[in-house]
């Protein structure tokens, strides 16, 4: 059976309970398949990433043969691309704030409809088909995205973590990644160097262990926009990361970068 979340976002978390760590968000009108059910609690594969977890039963509506079909065959290609946008209901006026990444379903011309109701959007909020990735198409956006802060399991305009803002950015230009920085890396294909990056390109970064923990997005050789601490841009060389904010000191370890 098909959920979908009909809030801004919608927390999913590790275990059934609302201390437990938030692995992910999902958007509004994002679909999920539901796995197993508790009295309080369902756990969830989102279609889009096919990240699992436990999400409050509250927070989403069950979908129909019927619904499920409808919104199946609705057009993906209009999406939120400022940070933050209000849609406005046709039913009863009220509003709800969506976030970049968020598709709108059967979109055209600042309207679009889900399960029935109409909703009106700036249309310079949306754009209605991917994005060409180009330096300035890049540069464009992710400016808007600047000094969003961190936040574990987040990725939305008030926090993000590393690999939710790169899964968002790149959504803009018509990429589905994976949710993690750990999973991202197994996409796309290799860059031999800093030397042959081209703009969004996306650079992994190591643990001691060896373990993926981090990913940012190039916007050329020298400068990569990261979310660490909040979203910035600093400096990068083949050895990772170069921080002037923490006294000139490598912060982040290269070990690959990928294009998409």
């Amino acid at each position: 059976m098909k959920a979908i979340a009909l809030h801004s976002i919608v927390p999913v978390r590790a275990e059934e309970r609302e201390g437990s760590e938030q692995l992910t968000q999902l958007l509004f009108a994002e679909t999920v398949e539901i796995l197993e059910e508790k009295p309080r609690w369902i756990r969830i594969k989102n279609d889009a990433d096919g990240q699992i977890g436990w999400v409050d039963f509250k927070m989403l509506t069950r979908l129909s043969k019927s619904e499920e079909e409808q919104i199946t065959q609705s057009d993906k290609s209009a999406l939120i691309v400022m940070p933050m946008a209000y849609a406005v209901s046709e039913n009863n006026g009220q509003t709800i704030p969506l976030t970049a990444g968020t598709y709108l379903p059967n979109y055209q011309d600042g309207r679009f409809e889900l399960l029935g109701v109409g909703f009106r959007i700036d249309p310079s909020m949306v754009t209605n088909k991917p994005l060409a990735l180009t330096t300035e198409n890049l540069m464009n956006t992710v400016r808007f995205f600047l000094n969003i802060p961190y936040l574990w399991g987040g990725k939305n305009a008030l926090g993000m973590d590393c690999s939710g803002f790169t899964q968002v950015i790149h959504s803009l230009f018509g990429h589905q990644l994976l949710r993690n920085a750990n999973e991202q890396v197994t996409q796309g294909v290799p860059v031999e160097s800093l030397k042959n990056v081209h703009a969004g390109d996306l650079a992994f970064f190591d643990h001691e262990d060896g373990r993926i923990i981090h990913v940012g997005l190039l916007l050329d050789g020298e400068r990569i926009i990261h979310c660490s601490g909040r979203v910035k841009v600093e400096k990068i060389d083949k050895r990772g990361i170069y921080s002037t904010e923490q006294g000139g000191t490598y912060t982040h370890h290269l070990v690959s970068i990928r294009r998409y």
